[in-house]
């Protein structure tokens, strides 16, 4: 969230998070509590995408630009890390799914308000300095924050929760449409088609979208309704050629640089000059596909591919061995919204440069480790149902097995 940035004086430039994470760390080595890595095929790939940014940095064409983003980079992987190690049960990954929703549902719904408030016709943006400080970036992380506000409304009876998060996720989700981004209009479309291709509430999910969004749109000012129309006529727009420009200068680069590409912050204009079609043309990667294989070469890219796929299907085998277990209904409902939240980074995030924003990894992290808390509650059923034991976590060349219970178990 950012909340510093919304103060002034000393407190805008306080390291804020490095002293919470010092604290952490500290108290992470004090604490007797059993701490462990669950590792799962999920783990490795993760750890090797994050020695493949150590190496590629290794090999950057200029290592006095790509090391302020390789610091930041590499923070950011250390706190996934140890909050995987640290969240072991349900109770704590669940505060860290309040934590996320709290931190950017903020800016979601004082975003709605502002637009309620301004007919729509002014940007949402992000707090400054930080990853998301823009209105695309800023959008695209609150659709990925979306489907954690539905996880918490199904897993709280009162009525009031349920009203009041409805509202919220109203209010957020106008927020993503004022943001005026095509990236997160995408992936809105890609939210709404995944939703009606596997709920189970297809028809009433259905009459939402078919009652909701045109009141949206609706709301909605002429110039938004003008650039969201360029999407069909991006071939005449300015900032999509500038994208397509940016794009095929990434692979120039990869290609010459394939295994390890050009290190971090390589989008700039000395080798634009040298890699891009338009060498005038010097901007962002504006695509995560493109900044990872720009920067990591293909074997960068082929990783964090794997990451994302591996992810979903993680998502899927929790999801399959918790569909009709009420004692793990929360595991079902939590991977089955950060399948969609998966879903709105992967098209949302194709025409942004988002590859390593902190919730992204997060959101892998929360995956493992509802998997690793699935797996080891039907190993405890198997081994009290008379079942030969296994294990909670395999080593990490291999993924544990989960005997079927006993009937009457």
């Amino acid at each position: 969230m950012n909340p510093h940035r919304l103060a002034w004086g000393f407190a805008y430039h306080f390291p804020f998070s490095q002293v919470v994470a010092l604290v952490t760390i500290v108290a992470m080595f004090v604490s007797t509590d059993p701490k462990r890595i669950p590792w799962f095929g999920l783990t490795v790939v993760w750890l090797l995408f994050v020695v493949w940014l150590n190496v590629s940095t290794l090999f950057a064409i200029d290592a006095e630009i790509s090391l302020p983003m390789w610091e930041r980079v590499m923070k950011i992987q250390l706190i996934a890390w140890i909050t995987l190690i640290l969240i072991n049960d349900f109770q704590r990954l669940r505060y860290l799914v309040w934590v996320i929703v709290l931190s950017l549902g903020f800016f979601g719904v004082k975003g709605g308000l502002f637009s309620i408030a301004t007919g729509g016709n002014y940007l949402v943006m992000g707090p400054a300095e930080s990853m998301i400080p823009e209105n695309n970036t800023l959008a695209v992380a609150l659709l990925m924050t979306l489907p954690l506000y539905r996880f918490l409304q199904m897993h709280y009876p009162q009525k009031w929760f349920k009203l009041g998060m409805m509202g919220a996720i109203g209010l957020t989700l106008l927020a993503v449409l004022t943001s005026h981004s095509r990236g997160a209009l995408v992936a809105v479309g890609a939210m709404g088609l995944f939703l009606l291709l596997r709920s189970p509430h297809r028809f009433r999910i259905g009459i939402v979208l078919v009652v909701a969004l045109p009141l949206m749109f609706s709301f909605m000012p002429d110039k938004w309704h003008e650039r969201m129309g360029t999407i069909r006529t991006f071939d005449q727009d300015e900032s999509a050629l500038s994208r397509l420009n940016s794009w095929e200068f990434a692979y120039n680069l990869a290609l010459e640089r394939p295994l390890v590409g050009g290190g971090f912050n390589t989008f700039v204009e000395p080798l634009f000059k040298i890699y891009a079609p338009n060498p005038n043309k010097v901007e962002d990667s504006h695509s995560i596909y493109f900044e990872v294989l720009g920067e990591h070469g293909f074997v960068g890219l082929a990783l964090f591919l794997a990451l994302g796929f591996m992810t979903f299907r993680m998502c899927s085998w929790v999801m399959m061995r918790t569909r009709d277990r009420s004692d793990l209904k929360w595991a079902h409902d939590l991977t089955s919204m950060l399948q969609l939240s998966v879903i709105a980074y992967a098209s949302g995030g194709a025409f942004l440069g988002l590859a390593y924003y902190d919730l992204v990894y997060h959101i892998v992290g929360m995956t493992i480790i509802t998997r690793s808390l699935v797996q080891k509650a039907l190993a405890e059923e198997a081994v009290t149902a008379g079942a030969v034991p296994v294990r909670t976590a395999g080593p990490p060349h291999e993924e544990a097995g989960t005997p079927e219970p006993k009937p009457g178990a």
